[in-house]
């Protein structure tokens, strides 16, 4: 039985039902059929395959899962469902420019896109960052750098290739044309409890970032309370997927598991973390924050070529602080303007004293998002000054009355919902743990 309206051959030989059946009876779907049911949804007319159709296709692929060969046939027709940007011409000075990108799976205080991309294009490497807004508890890295007076997320594929020869980076929102089926998918495993599923997770985040055309990429697959991801088997399944899909696109793919337990850094907001970011920048910082800035920054420029380069001496001597003045100036940004502050502020007290053996990285950016540094909904305004600051991590010794949490927003409402968040986010105990190692294992593909 065939649908009716359809315009391909192929239409004659597979239909909707019996793509769904096939994968709702646990069969291994063909690639006809994951290339025909990709490119009928995502058709600009005469769609054959109905939201309520895709929806069950979805659930069915959350139940049974997918092999490795259908994972990487569904994310080559997603690729497929827009254009694939090509940065193979870029040039300075005459010589070609290897391009190499970073993508972090999200966690609470993760500002490490900002420090990172002018820190690897300080050696001569091109970092065409595509990014995206915060959804929840996690923050988006355009929403941070949106902070910065002038500074614009949205530039043309010109702008970005002149930028990318001038400055060397780019951080900026991805074109609707990259991989348009991962936006129309994403938007209904959102309203159908099928987002967390490992198969259509990797296609997701893979179909983008080999759409973007870079030619090394390495992943920041987070675990733990804050993450995505709860358990190290889930995140290293995620990783060796997504590790997997790279390199059978053609692009240099190695992936760093890291913690998330413990949000990075000491704030959570917008504003708040591009002032710790210039910390970093300007040699400093948090130390969690510039062990990640910089372990990264070796996988990415190892991927590009330099495995014997010094991102912590670009830290110290000034030279990334150049790059990501260049990099926030060329996109219409004041990188000498104060950032915005919020008016109103409040206090969260340690009510006893001993050592700080947690902190609950979830609670810390559910407090951030009420206060209004996040959203609850695509395309919601978010408070660039909104946020937490915390003022103690595990291991630091506290007393009953000391400031754990300073509180940032521009409505003093959202307090008390804050406050309720981080009511049981810290533990305190009278012997210190040992620290658990932010950086957990490294996957790559076997040789």
């Amino acid at each position: 039985m065939s649908d009716p309206g359809s315009g391909s051959d192929l239409d004659a030989v597979i239909d909707t039902i019996s793509v769904i059946a096939t994968k709702r009876d646990g069969g291994e779907l063909s690639d006809a059929q994951i290339d025909w049911v990709i490119e009928r949804y995502t058709a600009e007319s005469g769609d054959v395959v109905a939201d309520e159709q895709m929806s069950a296709l979805l659930m069915a692929i959350f139940l049974r899962g997918m092999t490795r060969r259908e994972t990487t046939r569904w994310t080559q027709a997603m690729i497929d469902s827009g254009r694939r940007m090509d940065f193979s011409g870029l040039r300075r000075a005459g010589r070609p420019l290897v391009t190499v990108d970073k993508h972090s799976t999200g966690g609470v205080g993760d500002k490490i896109t900002l420090p990172l991309a002018p820190l690897v294009a300080s050696f001569g490497v091109a970092v065409p960052q595509l990014s995206g807004r915060g959804l929840g508890h996690t923050g988006g890295t355009l929403d941070k750098l949106e902070s910065i007076p002038g500074w614009r997320a949205d530039v043309s594929s010109e702008e970005m290739v002149d930028q990318l020869e001038r400055v060397g980076a780019v951080v900026c929102a991805a074109g609707g044309d990259l991989a348009p089926a991962d936006r129309r998918l994403y938007a209904l495993r959102d309203v159908t409890a099928t987002v967390e599923s490992i198969p259509l997770v990797a296609s997701s985040i893979m179909s983008k970032k080999i759409a973007e055309g870079t030619g090394a990429l390495v992943l920041d697959v987070k675990v733990g309370a804050g993450a995505f991801l709860k358990t190290l088997p889930e995140a290293r399944e995620l990783a060796e997927t997504m590790v997997a899909l790279g390199t059978a696109a053609g692009v240099r793919t190695r992936a760093v598991l890291t913690a998330m337990d413990t949000p990075l850094g000491h704030t959570a907001g917008n504003a708040l973390e591009v002032t710790e970011s210039l910390e970093v920048l300007a040699g400093g910082g948090p130390a969690d924050v510039v062990e990640l800035t910089v372990v990264l920054a070796r996988e990415m420029l190892d991927a590009a070529g330099l495995p014997d380069a010094d991102p912590a001496r670009h830290l110290a001597d000034g030279t990334a602080m150049d790059t990501w003045r260049a990099m926030i100036a060329a996109q219409g940004g004041d990188p000498d303007a104060p950032l915005p502050q919020a008016r109103h502020t409040d206090t969260v007290a340690a009510e006893e004293s001993g050592v700080l053996t947690g902190l609950d990285a979830m609670a810390v950016g559910v407090a951030a998002w009420r206060l209004g540094a996040g959203r609850a909904m695509p395309g919601q305004s978010v408070q660039a000054e909104a946020g937490v600051r915390m003022h103690a991590k595990p291991g630091d010794r506290v007393r009953t009355g000391d400031p754990l949490f300073t509180l940032y927003t521009q409505t003093p409402e959202r307090f008390a919902a804050a406050r309720a968040a981080l009511a049981s986010a810290v533990s305190v105990g009278q012997t210190p743990r040992a620290a658990a190692p932010l950086i957990i294992d490294r996957v790559t593909v076997e040789p």
